[in-house]
């Protein structure tokens, strides 16, 4: 493991150094990159924090689809999922509330409207200009759910000429992905754009029992978008998207029993009679289960963005958003042929509107960022487990009998309704002190309500219990940053901010809701580049104190509820450098160190009866203490056109999924090697070539033990396997 550990690490760092001792020619560039997740548009290498933007050229079969395909691309970014719903984690920061109403602490938007619920978060990403990420509590600017960073996803915008282009893509497993968009202008102030993607894909694996494949994929997206713009001082932009997906990308694989499980009995041996993948035969990603894993979801977002231009300095903008998302989830909790409990049934309805008006002021040395937001959500969440066969678990005399019956008949339910509303204000203001100095100083007020109503039954045990609650809220955020730029290739900041995520309502459980999740953040960073702009570097050291972390927790009842975690401490540090060569090659580079722990946490230990236990000291979960990666790019004119060539490795260190630092909920250090072979010709035709974990690396992304009811087995989601296909593209 450490040998591992060091030469991939090694092997990084000696690339870096290979980069940096090149003599890059003088008549190459990197393209400057504009970020507007700031609220305002600022040059990546100005901004003061730790930010990646990934382009759209990438966003593409082959490339990056979905959420999860981010992670090689960000630093100190690790990425799974959990019950049909995303798990992002940054900086060792994210989402680890299965609840109603949980929210993750990376707050995500669409053409900076936020969307709530992570499960939306998982739809397919087309058409878009870029991705933006911002890594380190963005407490000032966005307020609630973004104790760890932020993601907007820009979609593209309608051109003022007729185009567009169709992209088709062929892969294994069966995989047929179209995408396409087209341009229609209107008049001389008037577009529309309509894309689309439809990604249809065999699985990844097969249901021994049933003969039916394990994630596949069938999923489609239509968006419209219409702007407005005759060139005065105001702008429209509408856009409306749907999207409706079916797929099996979370059923739950069988990894063997935990340390926690009652019966101790070794992989492949049957539980309670029923059958594993081990024992009928079957690879990493297949399943043995007699109920067949369901994930659907539906819904829509539609956003209106309105820009007012009152003269050179003042401008406002409006940003309203109208949100739907409906899912329906079922899996099989004992993971095995035999009907021991049922399924697991996750039903989970959001319809969200949000609305936001961002001030930009501009003189001088004065520039001035602020805003009023308000949010509500209606919010609908239940859990419904049959309990078929309990009476095997809890009370086995009893089985056959009138009682066992009744037993058996019953249900594990958790459901409930939040309502949650919530706004907020906040300024934040940059001052140029002088050529080389500024300041930039930021306060924000959020308030956040939640009335929930819900209820917790259990019929095996005769409970019965309301779990109505309503809590409130509040919270101050201030940001301060010190900017330093000796001359025009370097800038230094340092930088203090605070962020807020609030509390929950359980309303599944009878825990009391909780506080909110606090953060206080220190990064000291540098940015520069060479004085011709053909390589760049960034370094960002973190430091941050949480206190009231919020995690989830079962108990000995089966009860799923979220507690505060008490304290945590994260500290680390970043490398990212991009070089162009010239010749036609370039590279980009990162590596990243993070140490994140709880300081102060004690909970009931599953594998011990849950007696209490100490687990201060233990690593925070999706938490790799080192990461890295490497891209090597080339590019030739041929013929008529141009050829690319683009190959890159990625390193990802042990991680533990649970609180609890055991095997029994572990991924071991692993590499992904990625690669793609693209041809352009007369700028209208593209074919590709490309290839994602050529090495067939086997991945868990996410790994979970089950209640006690369930066993406490072990089950979670993979990365995906090797996968392979080619691309032809039309842009007219």
């Amino acid at each position: 493991m450490i040998n591992t550990k060091r030469t991939a690490i090694c092997t990084g760092v000696l690339s870096a150094l290979v980069i940096s001792g090149t003599s890059i020619a003088q008549d190459t560039v990197l393209e400057e990159v504009v970020v507007t997740a700031t609220k305002r548009s600022v040059a990546l290498e100005d901004l003061a924090g730790a930010a990646n933007v990934i382009s759209g050229d990438a966003i593409r079969p082959g490339g990056i689809q979905e959420v999860r395909d981010m992670q090689v691309d960000i630093p100190n970014l690790s990425l799974g999922d959990q019950f049909g719903f995303a798990r992002i984690f940054m900086r060792g920061i994210g989402m680890t509330s299965i609840d109603i109403g949980g929210e993750g602490a990376v707050a995500f938007l669409q053409d900076g409207a936020i969307v709530p619920r992570p499960a939306a978060q998982l739809m397919g990403m087309f058409d878009l200009d870029q991705v933006e990420v911002l890594r380190g509590p963005q407490g000032t600017l966005y307020g609630r759910g973004a104790t760890a960073g932020a993601i907007n996803m820009v979609t593209t915008k309608p051109g003022e000429e007729f185009g567009g282009y169709a992209n088709l893509t062929v892969g294994n497993y069966d995989l047929v992905n179209f995408q396409g968009a087209v341009d229609i202008p209107m008049g001389d102030a008037f577009a529309m754009r309509l894309a689309t993607s439809i990604d249809m894909r065999d699985g990844y694996g097969e249901n021994k029992f049933s003969g039916e494949d394990v994630n596949d994929r069938d999923a489609e997206a239509y968006r419209i978008t219409m702007k407005y713009d005759d060139g005065g001082s105001w702008d429209a932009t509408l856009s409306a998207q749907y999207y409706e997906e079916d797929d099996n990308n979370y059923a739950f694989t069988y990894f063997g029993q935990s340390e926690g499980s009652s019966i101790p009995v070794p992989f492949a041996v049957p539980i309670l009679g029923g059958k594993t993948v081990g024992m009928v035969g079957g690879d990493f990603y297949d399943i043995n289960s007699d109920q067949e894993a369901i994930n659907e979801r539906d819904g829509y977002l539609v956003n209106l963005i309105l820009n007012f231009d009152f003269n050179d300095a003042t401008s406002l903008r409006s940003v309203t958003s109208v949100q739907n998302m409906d899912r329906f989830l079922r899996d099989d909790l004992d993971s095995t042929d035999a009907n021991l409990f049922g399924q697991n049934n996750y039903t989970e309805e959001s319809d969200s509107f949000g609305q936001e008006f961002i001030l930009n002021y501009s003189s001088g040395d004065l520039d001035i960022v602020g805003g009023v937001m308000y949010f509500e959500e209606e919010l609908f969440g239940e859990v419904r487990v049959p309990l078929t066969n309990i009476c095997f678990l809890l009370a086995p005399d009893l089985c056959g009998t009138e009682i066992g019956d009744v037993i058996n008949s019953g249900n594990y339910l958790q459901d409930g309704d939040v309502d949650i509303e919530a706004w907020g204000a906040y300024a934040e203001a940059t001052y140029r002190l002088s050529d080389q100095w500024t300041i930039i100083a930021g306060l924000r007020y959020s308030y956040e309500e939640r009335d929930g109503t819900g209820s917790f039954i259990f019929d095996a045990i005769g409970l019965d219990v309301p779990t109505n609650a309503k809590e409130d809220w509040d919270d101050v955020t201030p940001r301060l940053t010190l900017q330093w730029e000796p001359n025009d290739d370097l800038m230094l900041y340092g930088t203090y901010n605070e962020a807020f995520k609030s509390g929950v309502i359980n309303t599944g459980s009878t825990s009391p809701p909780l506080d909110p999740e606090t953060v206080k953040a220190y990064e000291l960073g540098l940015k520069g580049s060479n004085s011709d702009g053909s390589f760049r570097y960034s370094v960002a050291a973190f430091y941050y104190d949480y206190e009231d972390l919020q995690i989830s927790f079962v108990d000995e009842t089966s009860t799923v509820s979220t507690v505060n975690a008490a304290e945590a401490e994260n500290y680390g540090a970043e490398l990212e450098l991009d070089a162009d060569f010239g010749g036609g090659f370039s590279a980009d580079f990162y590596v990243t160190y993070l140490s994140a722990e709880y300081e102060e946490f004690f909970n009931g230990d599953y594998a011990n009866g849950f007696a209490i236990a100490d687990l201060s000291g233990n690593t925070l979960p999706n938490a790799p203490e080192y990461t890295a990666k490497i891209g090597v790019n080339w590019e030739s004119s041929l013929g008529n056109g141009l050829l690319r060539i683009r190959g890159e490795a990625y390193y990802q260190d042990e991680v533990y999924f649970t609180e609890w630092n055991r095997q029994d909920a572990y991924q071991d250090s692993y590499e992904l090697y990625n690669a793609s072979i693209d041809y352009v010709w007369n700028d209208s035709w593209l074919i590709s070539l490309w290839g994602r974990n050529l090495s067939d690396e086997e991945v868990i992304s996410n790994n979970i033990i089950t209640a006690p009811l369930y066993d406490s087995l072990r089950v979670g989601s993979t990365l995906p396997p090797r996968t392979y296909g080619a691309t032809v593209g039309y842009q007219f």
